[in-house]
């Protein structure tokens, strides 16, 4: 069966989680996350840049964790 499904804006949307190359700052991990539960990519951002200073600095490596197994 065919795992590709169309979105809106006509580009193929994947089920589950990807790495957003598109969107991407860095890794595409960010945007990847608002993709997956459609929201915008700055507010994922911005829980990670806060999250970081606040758990100093372990977010870096959920975030380097995920990009290096993710897609």
């Amino acid at each position: 069966m065919n795992d590709v499904i169309r979105s809106t804006d006509s580009r193929p949307a994947k089920r589950g989680f990807h790495l957003d190359k598109r969107d991407a700052k860095i890794f595409g991990v960010c945007a990847g996350i608002a993709d997956y539960f459609g929201i915008n990519a700055m507010w994922v951002r911005i829980g990670f840049a806060a999250g970081t200073i606040i758990g100093f600095g372990s977010l870096i490596l959920v975030y380097l964790a995920i990009a290096l197994i993710a897609d």
